[in-house]
Order: structure tokens, then C-alpha cells, then sequence
């Protein structure tokens, strides 16, 4: 008399776990896409930040200095293009002014642009910041968990 010694997995058991994979998968699926637009609004604001403190760096750098005209150097040796007069001292939106400014290391994830627009590298559309030379930076959120 022969034994049957099969082994293996029964029809049902494999659809019972590829049923249950497709529950996680549609539960988890959601859940990485909000996380991804959180990560990339959260990187925004912490560039934002940064943005504006090298604008109060650069314009405290500016009055410290006495200037009444551009560019500032700062103390890492870069110069910055600046607004003139008493009111002045705020970085330009061009290269020479914010980008030098904020100094984006290779690596950060991040691109600014000869207009003052900083985006992902790669870029995200409508998910961005926009400088302006009157030193306030408008955030564009709405493509950002795409």
C-alpha cells in the first residue's frame, strides 16, 4: 500500500492570501500617497524657512556692513545681489541674489532658478516656492501629492 505525499498549497489557501493581499495593498496604497504630499508640503516649509533666513541674513549682513548699494559678502565668501538704499539689502530674485543666498548643497533635492522659483529635482509640478524681491516667498502646494 503507497502513501500520497503531496505537499503544497490548496487552490483556496493561495486565492485566500491573494485576496488578503490586495485588502492591505488597498488599504496601504492611499496611506503612502497622503504620506508622499506630507513629506513634500513639510520639505516646502523647511525651505521656506531657510529662504527667509537668508534673506534676514543677507539684509543684516547689508546694514552691518553700512551699505548703501550691493553686493553683500557673506561670511562664507559668496556674494549676494542686493536691493540699494536704506530700505534695501534684500536679496535680488535672480541667481546672483537668492540662490547665492540660500546656497542649495548638490544633493538637497532641490533647484533654484535664474526667476527666484525653487522647485524638487526632479520637478513636481505645482509644488514649489516662488521668491520675490521684496523678500516673501509664495508656496504652491497643489500638485504636490501627485
Amino acid at each position: 500500500m503507497e502513501i500520497n505525499t503531496q505537499k503544497g498549497f490548496t487552490l483556496v489557501e493561495l486565492v485566500v492570501v491573494i485576496v488578503i493581499l490586495g485588502i492591505l495593498a488597498a488599504v496601504a496604497i492611499p496611506q503612502y500617497v497622503s504620506l508622499k504630499s506630507q513629506a513634500r508640503i513639510s520639505s516646502l516649509t523647511a525651505l521656506q524657512g531657510t529662504i527667509l533666513s537668508a534673506v534676514n541674513l543677507v539684509k543684516a549682513q547689508y546694514q552691518a556692513q553700512g551699505l548703501s548699494a550691493g553686493p553683500v559678502t557673506l561670511p562664507n565668501a559668496s556674494t549676494v545681489a542686493v536691493s540699494a538704499g536704506n530700505d534695501g539689502g534684500i536679496p535680488t530674485a535672480a541667481t546672483a541674489g537668492i540662490c547665492n543666498a540660500v546656497n542649495l548643497p548638490t544633493g538637497s533635492g532641490f533647484t533654484c532658478s535664474s526667476s527666484g522659483l525653487f522647485e524638487f529635482a526632479p520637478p513636481v509640478t505645482s509644488c514649489n516656492l516662488q521668491y520675490n524681491a521684496a523678500g516673501t516667498v509664495t508656496s504652491v502646494t497643489s500638485g504636490c501629492g501627485a
